[in-house]
């Protein structure tokens, strides 16, 4: 009876470990979208009227949520790709990692492109669940 138990109990967990394996890594990695900015930041302020109220709306807002630092008195605990010189500088965040960066925003209608080929590059789905 012990042994066929344990035989159960073995087979358990390797049908867990292999339907495990089947989820995209990105569903338990911590991804968001870290804006570096800057006051007095022209186009910090122009990002912020155009796209910083539809950006949690949409399905890369629910990917990636935003989040904020100042360029000259923050340290975000993220390891960078490399040093962050302009504001606006949006980087895509995975595990604590720059996985993708936009430097500039270029307006809204590029934006939206340059956010998505990043998602692509880093092979990052969309949360379209919402």
């Amino acid at each position: 009876m012990t042994r066929q138990l344990g035989i159960h109990v073995k087979l358990l967990g390797t049908i867990l470990i292999a339907t495990l394996g089947w989820l995209p890594i990105a569903a338990t990695a911590e991804t968001y979208l870290l804006m570096a900015e800057e006051d007095g930041c022209y186009w910090c302020a122009k990002w912020n009227e155009e796209i910083a109220h539809i950006y949690p709306k949409t399905v890369e807002g629910r990917t990636a949520p935003l989040r904020r630092y100042d360029l000259h008195s923050d340290t975000p605990g993220v390891a960078f790709v490399s040093r962050v010189h302009f504001t606006p500088t949006f980087i895509l965040v995975q595990d604590g990692a720059e996985v993708g960066r936009v430097e500039g925003y270029p307006g809204e209608d590029f934006f939206w492109g340059l956010l998505n080929q990043m998602f692509e590059q880093a092979r990052i789905p969309l949360d379209t669940t919402g």
